[in-house]
């Protein structure tokens, strides 16, 4: 096969085990920076561009695009489609998962667990929307924020109110969570690939931190996960329409809750923690599935 890795940088450690997987399968496989692409999408014959080529013939591609090129990545993900292009992820299912809002909406339809969540946009609503998710300490998310940035444990209510009130005058969306105290620092990442976990471990914060994120110095393990959490993970990535993705889960006591899915999970925390070969998983589902056709959307919607 002829894969198209869309990414930014070819060093980082996710981008190169897909290339190592890829070629030690016998593929030929090239990276793509995204934002250096240029298309033609014209209804006759689409195109994309990229360092003076034309990029033809691909059989498939992984996408690995970072949330602050969400719009135009996905564009050139949408191009792909357009020329028949398999995608392991689809740029509808990303752009879904991306919008928090959204997708917490979709899987509380659906029946996922999640944190009691409150959304609103003035402040004047504030005392009401705290009321809403069991009052402090709560915790408090700008919409468009990754890897544990832009979220906050306001840990009494006037805390939270100044944070809110904080956050609204940089015109900032925000969602307002209830805290999950007995998770303990601790969330689980679920690596999803098809309707199968594959892989799973256990992200600690430091001492300290209520945030588990590895880039923020949280630890990770493999860990055992129970069937209702494995089960929990499947449905969640199956209900975004991905099928790769990394399920952020909390242990509460009514049972595992979803905080996160998302659509570019990380390689080497996972990879390093359960000693599993995740990358040449990912590359073996695109051999069995990356047929001409089978893309969903065609690069609609």
């Amino acid at each position: 096969m002829k894969i198209a890795i869309l990414s930014r940088n070819e060093h980082l450690y996710s981008t190169r085990r897909l290339v190592e997987a890829a070629l030690q399968r016998g593929h030929d496989v090239m990276v793509v920076d995204p934002l250096k692409c240029y298309m033609n999408i014209t209804s006759s014959k689409p195109s994309i561009h990229y360092k003076h080529q034309s990029l033809e013939n691909f059989n498939a591609t992984i996408p690995r695009i970072g949330a602050s090129i969400t719009f135009y990545g996905t564009a050139v993900l949408r191009q792909f489609e357009m020329m028949g292009v398999y995608s392991i992820n689809e740029s509808v299912a990303i752009t879904r998962s991306r919008d928090k809002l959204r997708a917490s909406q979709i899987l509380a339809r659906k029946g996922i667990g999640l944190p009691i969540t409150g959304f609103a946009h003035s402040t004047k609503d504030t005392d009401e929307l705290i009321k809403l998710v069991g009052g402090a300490p709560l915790v408090i998310k700008i919409l468009e924020g990754t890897q544990g940035k832009g979220v906050v444990l306001a840990e009494t209510k006037n805390a939270a109110e100044s944070v809110i009130e904080a956050f609204r005058s940089l015109n900032a969306n925000i969602l307002i969570q209830e805290y999950i105290k007995e998770a303990g620092g601790a969330d689980i990442r679920c690596f999803v690939i098809g309707d199968k976990v594959v892989a799973s471990m256990k992200r600690q914060g430091r001492e300290g931190e209520f945030r588990s994120n590895l880039h923020r110095g949280g630890t990770a393990v493999k860990v055992k996960i129970t069937p209702e959490e494995r089960a929990t993970a499947v449905k969640a990535a199956k209900i975004m329409g991905l099928k790769v993705a990394g399920v952020d889960l909390l242990r509460s006591n009514n049972g595992p809750v979803v905080m996160e899915v998302n659509s570019s999970p990380g390689l080497e925390g996972i990879e390093q923690s359960t000693q599993k070969d995740v990358a040449g998983m990912i590359i073996e589902f695109l051999e069995k599935n990356a047929k001409p056709g089978k893309t969903k959307t065609k690069g609609q919607g």
